[in-house]
């Protein structure tokens, strides 16, 4: 297989473009909650649950947390994404699963998270 048809095949599979891309957006968004982390709480920026906004302390931690987290679970997506280069799937077989890991790394980062808040406030 040549470096076209390698390409070819990788932007035509589902499972890669959406791990890939979903991934490369969580990278990229717990970078910038990293450097530009909002200061106060607010309903537009950050990690935003009612555990994260029950004081100012809770909030900078999730910000902090929340975006390393985001990092590591978006690397984590975009490895995911050599599964489409050794499967021969069909391309809704392909999107479902690359959904499905979007959606699994989603609530990880989110019970992730939650967890860490738990552990280090269970006090209040």
């Amino acid at each position: 297989m040549n470096m076209y048809e390698f390409l070819v095949t990788a932007f035509n599979n589902p499972l890669i473009n959406i791990t890939v891309l979903c991934g490369l957006t969580f990278m990229i968004a717990g970078y910038l909650m990293s450097k530009f982390p909002p200061k106060n709480i607010n309903a537009l920026y950050g990690y935003r649950t009612s555990s994260s906004m029950k004081s100012q302390e809770r909030w900078n931690f999730a910000q902090r947390y929340s975006a390393q987290e985001m990092i590591k679970l978006g690397a984590l997506l975009v490895a995911s994404s050599f599964i489409g280069f050794l499967t021969n799937f069909t391309p809704t077989i392909n999107m479902t699963i690359g959904l499905s890991f979007l959606v699994l790394v989603s609530i990880i980062l989110i019970w992730r998270v939650e967890i860490a808040l738990k552990q280090n406030f269970n006090k209040e």
